[in-house]
């Protein structure tokens, strides 16, 4: 690029206004940059201008007053960039600006809005749909989360394979075997019982939470008194169809809702579930799946997108479109102990095969090239 040494933006904005997802990932890749040797490159943060944290203590901090998705973002964004000099931008949420740094990397973590644009919301249909395909052609490079995302990429929008990378992402630390005398006080806290069934993610038909619920009352119908389905998370787009259903089915009292759990309890909701259920229609990654294999909970997740190589061989994969097959699964994770012990032991192997200094080292390589 001509120059030994880059000044590299990472537009961070995204934290300041929603939890998880690519806040969730922001928070991660700037993390595990810091500590690796980037050859005396510059790195600026960008933070939303309400944000009082900040994100590294190593990084410089730039404030921007333009919001992320904001109708406006595409010609004030550029403009508050230009005076920063920035030789890389990296916008982590899909769309670039048009100009404001010599060299654009795009993260797209999934293509989503394409498959299902019946899941989204009419305001994030028309914010991504109406861009993505001006935004991977504006991009010098573009980072995905999975293999997945990769062949969509190619195959929905027509992206050229070399100009896509692929860096997986990884569980954080916290996310481990827990003894049960710290697991209790959060389960007390939680009003939880001793095991349950766990859903992480946001209440959202993206999710398939319908026919989760579906499985579970085949499972009840089946076994009798099986243990809760505790749903954790944050209420998302049609939120409310969820709730109806939970009631026809007679379900309000086995289905718990557990909204905005803490970072700092997830790990204890995780070690203590005899199953992970993720039957998403669409993932561009499945973090949760991960998580779960990281602190021994064994996986039950969707055949479809990226979900299969995240878990590879653990767990079970099933047809989300297929509640029998989902109410199979969940009773081979409540009554088969020794598969159960298998999958833990194996998750755990698995788990450890994702790094968030492999996934930082790549995008390094891809801000240098």
């Amino acid at each position: 690029m001509g120059r030994s040494t880059l000044h590299i933006g990472i537009d961070a904005r995204m934290t300041h206004y929603r939890a998880g997802g690519i806040s969730t990932t922001t928070r991660q890749l700037i993390g595990a940059l810091e500590p690796l040797d980037t050859d005396g490159h510059a790195f600026t943060i960008f933070h939303s201008r309400k944000m009082r944290e900040t994100l590294s203590a190593t990084f410089a901090r730039a404030n921007l007053w333009t919001p992320p998705h904001h109708r406006l973002e595409r010609i004030a964004l550029p403009v508050e960039l230009v005076r920063h000099g920035l030789d890389v931008w990296h916008t982590l949420d899909f769309i670039p600006p048009p100009f404001g740094a010599r060299r654009m990397i795009v993260s797209v973590h999934d293509l989503n809005f394409l498959h299902y644009p019946q899941f989204l919301t009419p305001e994030s249909r028309r914010y991504y749909n109406d861009q993505i395909a001006w935004a991977v052609g504006r991009a010098d490079h573009i980072l995905t989360i999975s293999e997945s995302s990769k062949r969509d990429l190619v195959r929905l929008l027509n992206v050229a394979p070399e100009k896509i990378t692929v860096h997986l992402l990884a569980a954080d630390a916290s996310f481990h075997p827990l003894p049960r005398a710290e697991t209790d006080p959060i389960l007390h806290a939680l009003e939880l019982s001793d095991t349950y069934f766990l859903f992480v993610g946001t209440f959202e038909p993206r999710k398939n939470i319908l026919g989760l619920l579906d499985a579970y009352a085949l499972l009840r119908n089946s076994v009798g008194a099986a243990p809760p389905l505790v749903l954790a998370g944050n209420r998302g787009w049609l939120y409310e169809e969820s709730l109806v259903r939970i009631d026809r089915l007679g379900l309000r009292d086995s289905v718990l809702l557990r909204e905005n759990i803490s970072q700092d309890a997830l790990p204890a909701l995780y070690n203590r579930a005899c199953a992970l259920i993720l039957p998403s229609h669409y993932e561009g990654f499945g973090l949760p799946a991960l998580e779960a294999m990281a602190c021994g909970t064994p996986p039950i997740v969707s055949n479809r997108s990226s979900l299969p190589e995240v878990v590879g061989d653990v767990g079970l994969q099933i047809d989300p479109d297929d509640p029998a097959a989902l109410a199979d699964a969940m009773r081979r994770a409540l009554s088969d102990a020794a598969w159960c012990a298998i999958q833990r032991a194996a998750g755990l192997a698995r788990a450890a095969t994702f790094t968030w200094e492999r996934a930082a080292r790549i995008a390094l390589s891809v801000y240098t090239t």
